[in-house]
């Protein structure tokens, strides 16, 4: 950066705060408080979403996959857990790269319509059910028909959450709706077909702290499908490299924020520094009060193409109909003379 230039990484925004608060450039164990500071007011300008949050991925779905027969015995619940399978292939891959069955994947059995999930495919002909989803008829299944099929998908890893909050994909009208009121239509999710809802659950971490966002469709998808989705990102640092991060951590890591709105992180950095370490209360309100400014005028710079209110002047035809004896009284916008006149 030259030195006339705003502030841009981490290590000129740290030493912008310290000059601000005349404190000592260079102490590492100033630095590292900080930092943390730094990355407070990062994570507390995207409470709400902002536009340079927005990214886009898509999801492309597992074909329905039913070729072959299985067979299943019932002696043991090991057997019960055992599909052995006749002509199905399962290992070998489609044009795409996806094996045919695959662990985690479901699978029906027979006509039932219980859902079975797989644990593991063990060969071409044999596939491990999950101990939780053994199969439990009352006789053994020979040469009976199967399906296995997808209906989970992980998310991007960076992901935070859907921006529509009506519809996970617009372009197939894949509406999204809660949990409780996905598993009510789809108890099992046994049906196949073309997705008409969708909702997001979190499974949880497993083996890191990493959250694990996932979509579920109903029904379940039957064939490949190229679904497009819009997010929010909660990467919001990116390194020299261009690679995202949650926080900013190496002095060369710069934040999403636009340049022209970074000052803001050291005024909110600033604010929580007097109000934590300092007990100014003065400073904290008088830095905390530039950078709601700032703020107001982030949210306000949305774009000419960005969704904002209109005034949208009423048409004759509408004007005609408010007028009959029997339409509802309301008072609205017209056009005429004035452009502000107001008529009911």
């Amino acid at each position: 950066m030259a030195a006339g230039d705003a502030p841009a990484t981490l290590s000129e925004l740290r030493t912008d705060f310290l000059e601000s608060v005349k404190e000592a450039i260079g102490v590492t164990a100033l630095n590292t408080v900080v930092n943390r500071f730094l990355n407070k007011a990062l994570q507390d300008i995207h409470q709400e979403p902002q536009p340079w949050q927005e990214r886009r991925a898509t999801i492309r779905t597992i074909p329905l996959y039913t070729t072959g027969t299985v067979t299943v015995a019932i002696t043991t619940l090991t057997t019960r857990r055992t599909v052995t399978g006749s002509s199905t292939v399962w290992t070998t891959t489609n044009s795409f790269g996806d094996a045919n069955a695959a662990a985690l994947r479901k699978m029906t059995l027979g006509t039932e319509p219980v859902v079975h999930l797989i644990s593991s495919v063990d060969s071409a002909t044999q596939i491990t059910l999950d101990s939780s989803t053994p199969f439990a008829g009352d006789s053994a299944l020979s040469a009976a028909g199967y399906a296995v099929f997808q209906d989970e998908y992980a998310l991007e890893s960076d992901f935070d959450d859907v921006i529509d909050v009506r519809f996970f994909d617009e372009d197939r009208k894949i509406g999204l709706i809660g949990p409780q009121e996905f598993y009510r239509r789809y108890s099992r999710n046994s049906v196949r077909g073309s997705p008409t809802v969708a909702t997001l659950i979190e499974l949880g971490p497993s083996g890191s702290v990493s959250l694990r966002p996932r979509v579920l469709f109903g029904p379940a998808p039957d064939q490949t499908y190229i679904i497009p989705y819009r997010y929010w990102t909660r990467n919001l640092a990116v390194s020299s490299a261009g690679v995202g991060a949650v926080n900013l951590s190496a002095d060369a890591d710069q934040p999403i924020v636009p340049l022209k709105f970074r000052q803001g992180l050291v005024w909110k950095a600033i604010a929580l520094w007097a109000a934590t370490r300092q007990k100014n209360a003065i400073l904290a309100e008088q830095f905390e009060g530039k950078y709601a400014a700032l703020m107001l005028r982030a949210r306000a710079n949305r774009g000419p193409t960005q969704d904002r209110p209109r005034l949208i002047p009423a048409t004759a035809t509408a004007v005609a109909y408010a007028r009959r004896p029997y339409a509802p009284r309301t008072r609205r916008l017209v056009t005429g003379t004035r452009w502000d006149q107001m008529a009911e």
